[in-house]
C-alpha cells in the first residue's frame, strides 16, 4: 500500500490497539518487576522470558541464516535488546512508568540522529528542527522533580541511552541484515544474547530459594515474564505483521500511543504529573511528528 494510504478492513487497526496496549503497559509492569527483583535482575529476566520463548522460531530460521551474519545478528540482541531491558529497569527505579513512556518516543529521534551522523543519511530541515525540539522536551523531563519543582534527575539518562541503542539498532538492521526476515532478526538475535542474561542472573547465590519463599518475588516474576513473553517475543511478531499488512508510516503512529497509555497505568497506579512534565511531552511528540513527517512530493 502508498506511505500516505490508511489501510482498509479492520486487522490493521485491531493489530495496532493491541500493540499499543502492549508495548504501554510495558513500564507499569517493569514497575511492579522491581518490586520483588533489583533492577538487573528485571533486566536479565525480560530476556531469559522472551530469549526462551523464541528458541523454536530462531531454531527454524538459524537454519536458513548464512555463518557470516552470526556475528551481525549478535548487535541487534546485545543493542536493541539485552542493553535497553537493562537501562529501562534502572531508569524506573527513580522515575514514573509515565515519564518513562514518553522518553521512549524519543527513540525515531536518536534513529535519524544517528543515521545522519555515522550513515550519512540526509534529514530535511523540518526533521532537524523536530529533533532540537524532542530534545528540548526531553530536557524538560529531565529537571522535572517528582513534586513539581525543578531537581535533575539523571535516572532519565538511562532511558535516554536505550533509545539511543534502539537508534542504533534500527540503523545497523537497515544497514546491514536488510536481506533477512524480521522475525528472523528478531528470535535470532535474542537467542545469542540469552546465555548472557542466564548467567548473570543465576550467578546470584539463593536466587531460586528466594523466588520460591518470597511471594513479592513471585507475582514480580509473573510481572516480568508477561514484560517479556508478550511485551517482547509476541509484539514483535505483530510489529512485523503490521508493517507486512500495512506501511512503516502507518505502524510509526504506534509511537504517539505508546506514552497516552503508559500515562494512563501511572496515574492509575497513583503517580503524579505536573506542568513541566507535560510541557516536555508535549515537546517529545512534537518532535517525533517532525521527524517522521514525510516531504510533499508534486
Amino acid at each position: 500500500m502508498k506511505e500516505d494510504q490508511l489501510p482498509t478492513g479492520p486487522l490493521p487497526w485491531i493489530l495496532l490497539l493491541v500493540l499499543t496496549l502492549i508495548w504501554g503497559s510495558s513500564f507499569i509492569l517493569i514497575k511492579k518487576a522491581l518490586l520483588g527483583f533489583n533492577a538487573p535482575q528485571v533486566g536479565a529476566l525480560r530476556v531469559i522470558s522472551a530469549g526462551v520463548v523464541l528458541i523454536p522460531v530462531a531454531i527454524y530460521h538459524l537454519r536458513k541464516i548464512k555463518p557470516k551474519d552470526y556475528l551481525p545478528l549478535f548487535i541487534p540482541g546485545f543493542s536493541g535488546t539485552l542493553l535497553p531491558a537493562f537501562f529501562f529497569a534502572i531508569a524506573q527505579t527513580s522515575l514514573s512508568s509515565g515519564v518513562t513512556g514518553v522518553l521512549n518516543a524519543l527513540t525515531p529521534m536518536f534513529t535519524l540522529l544517528i543515521g545522519v551522523l555515522f550513515w550519512k543519511k540526509k534529514a530535511l530541515r523540518s526533521q532537524m528542527v523536530g529533533l532540537l525540539i524532542g530534545f528540548i522536551g526531553s530536557a524538560f523531563l529531565i529537571i522535572a522533580g517528582e513534586s513539581g519543582e525543578i531537581s535533575l534527575n539523571s535516572y532519565a539518562f538511562f532511558v535516554m541511552a536505550a533509545t539511543f541503542c534502539y537508534g542504533i539498532n534500527l540503523n545497523f538492521i537497515k544497514v546491514r541484515l536488510y536481506h533477512l526476515h524480521p522475525i528472523a532478526i528478531t528470535s535470532v538475535s535474542l537467542v545469542f544474547v540469552l546465555p548472557i542474561a542466564l548467567i548473570y542472573f543465576f550467578s546470584e547465590a539463593g536466587v531460586v530459594d528466594y523466588i520460591l519463599s518470597n511471594e513479592q518475588a513471585q507475582w514480580s516474576l509473573l510481572a516480568v515474564s508477561v514484560l517479556g513473553v508478550v511485551g517482547t517475543a509476541i509484539a514483535l511478531m505483530i510489529f512485523n505483521t503490521l508493517v507486512q499488512l500495512t506501511s512503516p508510516v502507518f505502524t510509526s503512529t504506534v509511537t504517539y500511543f505508546i506514552p497516552i497509555v503508559a500515562i494512563i497505568w501511572g496515574l492509575w497506579d497513583g503517580e503524579n504529573l505536573y506542568l513541566m512534565h507535560y510541557i516536555g511531552m508535549v515537546g517529545i511528540l512534537a518532535g517525533v511528528y517532525l521527524v517522521n513527517k514525510k516531504p510533499k512530493i508534486g
